[in-house]
C-alpha cells in the first residue's frame, strides 16, 4: 500500500508528498569609465601592537565546552536506518531507481534556529552560503526561517531573488566578480564584498551603470592558520581572497575618492571550512575588530563585522563532541557588543549537511585479490568530495544484512571510468546483497552542489521528509532527454 500510494505522487511535475507516519519536530536543534589609482600610504595609526592586543584577547577567553549536535539519521534496534523516524527502505521503494539524495527538512529547521538561539541579544544575519547546496526548496525553507543569502554568483543572486530573500540581508562575495553581476548587486541593494583592487573598480563602475550606492565591505585577510585542508583555507597568506592588511590604508582611500559609489558599512573576513576550534574565529576576530576601530578612527561608520562560515561537522561518526553555533558565537560576542556591531555570519556546511543521505544500491561485490570491492550505482559524479579532497563521509547499509553475511573492509566505489571513483576506502562493512541500500552520510554541502554529467550520468534526484513525516520530491532527476536539448536547433 505504501509503495503504490508513493508512486504515483512522486512521478507529478511538482513537488508531491507521501503520507507516512508522523514524527514531531524537536524543540531543539561594459565600457566605462576609467577610475582613479591610487598611490599606497600607510595607514594612519600602526597596527604593529595587533599581535601583543591578540594575545591579550586570547588569553583572557577560555575554550568552550562544548555538545554533540542532534542528528536525523538514525539505526534503530532492528537495523534499519531511519530518516525521522522514517525507514530509508521504504523510501529507496518509492523513490526513482536510481542514486538519490535523502534530505531531513526538520532537522534543516533545527539547525537554523541553534543558530538563532546562539545569536540571541545580538543584532545578526544568517547569511546562508548558497554554494553549499543550492536547491530551490531548501532555499526557499531557510528563507522562511528568517536566514540572509551568501553569494559568490551573479546566477546565485538571481536564485537568492527567485527564492525571496531579503536582498539587504544578502552578502555577495568573491574574488573574480565580473562587471555583469556587479551591476546587478547594485540594482538589488546587497552587500558587496571588496576583495581587490581591481574588484573596487569594478563596484565603483556597476554603481554608476545602476545609479546607486553599494553598501561595501573590505575582506580582509587575516593570515590565520584554520588548521583545515588547504583546498578549504581561505583566510591564510596564500589564500587567493582578500586584501592584504599591508594594502589597508589603499583601500580606504580609494573608498573616500568614490563617495558617491561606495558607502563602506563593514569588515569581512574568511578563515575556511571544515573548522573545529572556534578558538580561530576568535583570534581572528581580535583582529577584524582592531582593523575596524583603525577605519573608524578614519571617520568611517562600521556597523557590521562578518567573521565568514567554516564550522565543522562530525563527519567520522564517532561521537567526537564539536564546537556548536553556540561555542562559535559566545567566542566573539563580547568583542561585537564592545564596538556596537552587528555581526553577519555565514554557514553552510553546518546548516545542511547532516540534514541529507546520499542513498545508493549495491551492483555488486568483487575482489581483485587483496581489494574487496563494493561497487553501487552512485559515484564521483554525485558525490566528489572524497575524490577531490581526500574527505571522510560515513557510509552503512540502510537494512540488516543476512545473518550469514561475512564483514570484510571494502572500498566504496562506484562505475564511473576513473581510478579515483570512490565514496569510501577501507570501511569495514557486512557484504552486502546485490540490490541492498547504501547510504554515504553528511551529503547535504558540497555534495549535490559540486555533481557534474561526467560519464553522463545525470545529476539525481533529490527527497525531503516533512515535519509530519511525509516524502516529497524537491528536485526532479535529470535525463537523457534533458542533455539532448542543449544541442536542440544547432
Amino acid at each position: 500500500m505504501l509503495q503504490t500510494m508513493a508512486a504515483s505522487n512522486l512521478v507529478s511535475q511538482t513537488p508531491t508528498t507521501l503520507p507516512t507516519k508522523s514524527h514531531q519536530l524537536s524543540s531543539n536543534p561594459f565600457s566605462v569609465n576609467p577610475i582613479l589609482r591610487f598611490k599606497h600610504k600607510p595607514i594612519s595609526r600602526s597596527l604593529t601592537s595587533l599581535q601583543a592586543r591578540v594575545l591579550r584577547a586570547v588569553l583572557s577567553t577560555p575554550e568552550p565546552k562544548t555538545q554533540n549536535f542532534q542528528h536525523c539519521f538514525t539505526k534503530s534496534e532492528d537495523g534499519f536506518l531511519r530518516c525521522e523516524g522514517v525507514k530509508v527502505e521504504e523510501v529507496m521503494e518509492v523513490a526513482e531507481k536510481r542514486p538519490f539524495y535523502l534530505y531531513s527538512k526538520p532537522q534543516i529547521t533545527r539547525n537554523v534556529e541553534a543558530y538563532k538561539e546562539a545569536l540571541q541579544g545580538l543584532n545578526s544575519i544568517i547569511g546562508y552560503a548558497i554554494k553549499a547546496n543550492n536547491n530551490l526548496k531548501i532555499l526557499e525553507h531557510l528563507q522562511k526561517l528568517g536566514c540572509g543569502a551568501v553569494l559568490v554568483s551573479g546566477n546565485e543572486l538571481k536564485l537568492a531573488l527567485h527564492a525571496g530573500f531579503d536582498p539587504t540581508r544578502c552578502v555577495f562575495n568573491g574574488n573574480g566578480k565580473i562587471l555583469e553581476d556587479l551591476v546587478l548587486a547594485a540594482q538589488a541593494g546587497v552587500f558587496v564584498n571588496i576583495d581587490s583592487e581591481f574588484d573596487l573598480e569594478n563596484i565603483v563602475a556597476a554603481a554608476r551603470i545602476a545609479g546607486k550606492k553599494v553598501n561595501v565591505l573590505l575582506r580582509i585577510n587575516p593570515d590565520v592558520d584554520p588548521q583545515v585542508h588547504p583546498y578549504v583555507a581561505t583566510g591564510n597568506k596564500n589564500s587567493k581572497f582578500g586584501i592584504r592588511n599591508e594594502k589597508l590604508q589603499w583601500f580606504l582611500d580609494a573608498v573616500k575618492a568614490h563617495p558617491k559609489e561606495l558607502k563602506l558599512v563593514g569588515a569581512h573576513c574568511h578563515l575556511g571550512s571544515t573548522i573545529t576550534k572556534v578558538d580561530i574565529f576568535r583570534d581572528a576576530a581580535v583582529l577584524m575588530v582592531n582593523y575596524i576601530d583603525e577605519i573608524r578612527h578614519q571617520g568611517f561608520e562600521i556597523d557590521y563585522l562578518n567573521i565568514g562560515g567554516g564550522l565543522g561537522i562530525d563527519y567520522y561518526h564517532t561521537g567526537a563532541v564539536l564546537p556548536t553555533p553556540k561555542d562559535l558565537i559566545d567566542t566573539v560576542r563580547g568583542l561585537v557588543i564592545s564596538r556596537n556591531l552587528n555581526l553577519i555570519i555565514e554557514p553552510g556546511r553546518s546548516l545542511i549537511a547532516n540534514t541529507c543521505c546520499f542513498v545508493n544500491r549495491v551492483t555488486g561485490v568483487k575482489t581483485n585479490g587483496t581489494k574487496n570491492f563494493i561497487v553501487i550505482d552512485g559515484s564521483m559524479a554525485e558525490l566528489i568530495r572524497p575524490s577531490l579532497y581526500g574527505a571522510y563521509q560515513h557510509i552503512e547499509l540502510v537494512s540488516p544484512p543476512p545473518p550469514d553475511a561475512e564483514t570484510s573492509t571494502f572500498d566504496v566505489v562506484g562505475p564511473v571510468c576513473e581510478s579515483a571513483d570512490f565514496l569510501g576506502k577501507d570501511r569495514e562493512l557486512p557484504t552486502p546483497t546485490k540490490g541492498a541500500g547504501l547510504v554515504v552520510h553528511d551529503a547535504g554541502a558540497y555534495c549535490m552542489s559540486m555533481a557534474s554529467t561526467y560519464n553522463l550520468k545525470m545529476r539525481p534526484p533529490e527527497y525531503w521528509i516533512d515535519n509530519d513525516g511525509s516524502v516529497s520530491k524537491i528536485r526532479h532527476g535529470e535525463t537523457f532527454d534533458d542533455h539532448l536539448r542543449f544541442f536542440e536547433g544547432l
